[in-house]
């Protein structure tokens, strides 16, 4: 029987971010990927590489989702760029036609490009129609610290304390991720699931943040809820394959590189063949 995983997404142009990373996740981790996308987001080589940012007609993404849903028995999604108002109220209103044994959100709650009170009003539609609706929410340090209200986050305790904070806001679990951005020498994520707080936490692969990381380690959490996994055993998995992937990243001509989802396979087969 084939399990299904659905994302609801911006498409990046590189392919390192985005619904690409999320379909990629979800092939690797042998899910079959259904995606719908909400906007278009392209680098702009010649202004270095900053955000063009193009959203799609709300109708449109309605009748991507009519589509999907209506060719599959999804039940699992991952929710990544939104990018608008209206598009996170088609989002909402297409979210609540259907029963969802999980939706995954990874909070993209600044979209370089937008004005500020664009950004602003993107912002509390997210945190109003779609947050209360996720069974996990998966903010990085920045988002954690915004959704939260705390004026900066440098420790685990305060890792925990923005977890137990956004949980307040409505979702079921909360994972926020540290990144390399929290100090120390390791890579820092907590998951809150209102009652239990654990720890995940694996050595830092260099200083500079990789494209794809977040989306991927969403993905990943998805792809794992879908075949069964429950929300622990789901992001310990995620982190080692994000993990894998940060280390085995694909350079380019661009100023960052990207995550590479196929890593953790091709290790995991190195290990078995050693």
């Amino acid at each position: 029987m084939v399990d299904f995983a659905y994302v609801i997404a911006g498409s990046e142009a590189t392919g390192g971010a985005g619904l690409q990373a999320d379909l990629k996740t979800f092939q690797e981790l042998g899910v079959y990927g259904v995606g719908t996308i909400t906007c278009i987001v392209s680098f702009d080589p010649k202004n270095n590489w900053g955000h063009r940012f193009v959203p799609m007609d709300p109708q449109v993404i309605t009748d991507q989702i009519e589509a999907a849903t209506a060719a599959h028995d999804l039940d699992v999604v991952k929710i990544g760029m939104l990018g608008t108002p209206a598009t996170i109220d088609a989002v909402a209103e297409a979210l609540g036609r259907q029963q969802w044994r999980h939706v995954v959100l990874d909070p993209v709650l600044i979209c370089k490009g937008q004005e500020p009170g664009a950004a602003l009003d993107t912002d509390t539609a997210l945190r109003e129609k779609i947050l209360p609706r996720a069974s996990v929410v998966t903010p990085n340090l920045f988002e954690a610290t915004v959704l939260s209200g705390l004026a900066q986050i440098t420790t685990e305790d305060e890792l925990i304390e923005a977890a137990k904070r956004i949980h307040a806001l409505g979702p079921a679990s909360v994972v926020v991720k540290g990144g390399v951005d929290l100090p120390g020498d390791d890579a820092v994520d907590v998951l809150y699931d209102g009652t239990e707080v654990s720890v995940f936490r694996a050595p830092k692969i260099g200083q500079e943040r990789v494209s794809g990381a977040g989306c991927t380690l969403a993905a990943a959490i998805t792809a794992e809820l879908a075949k069964g996994a429950d929300i622990d055993d789901a992001v310990l998995f995620a982190k080692e394959f994000v993990t894998a992937g940060i280390e085995g990243r694909v350079a380019a001509n661009t100023p960052f590189d990207s995550v590479w989802q196929g890593a953790y396979v091709e290790q995991f087969a190195a290990d078995e063949l050693a």
